[in-house]
C-alpha cells in the first residue's frame, strides 16, 4: 500500500514534533519502503532551518 503525500507529510510533521500516535507509527513502518518518510524528513528539516534564518535576519535588519 503506497501513502499519499499529505500522508508522508502529516505524519513525518506529526513525528517530527514528537506527537505521533503508536498507531500511526506502525501503520508508517509497515509501508514497503522508508524512502518517502526519509525524504520527507530532510525537506522539513531543511525548510526548518531556513525559516529560522529568515526569522533571524528579519529581526536583525535595520
Amino acid at each position: 500500500m503506497q501513502s499519499s503525500f499529505w500522508q508522508v507529510f502529516l505524519s513525518t510533521l506529526a513525528a517530527f514534533f514528537g506527537v505521533q500516535s503508536d498507531q500511526n507509527r506502525r501503520k508508517d513502518f509497515s509501508q514497503s519502503s522508508p524512502m518517502p518518510y526519509i525524504i520527507m524528513g530532510l525537506v522539513l528539516a531543511i525548510g526548518l532551518v531556513l525559516g529560522l534564518v529568515l526569522l533571524v535576519s528579519v529581526v536583525l535588519a535595520p
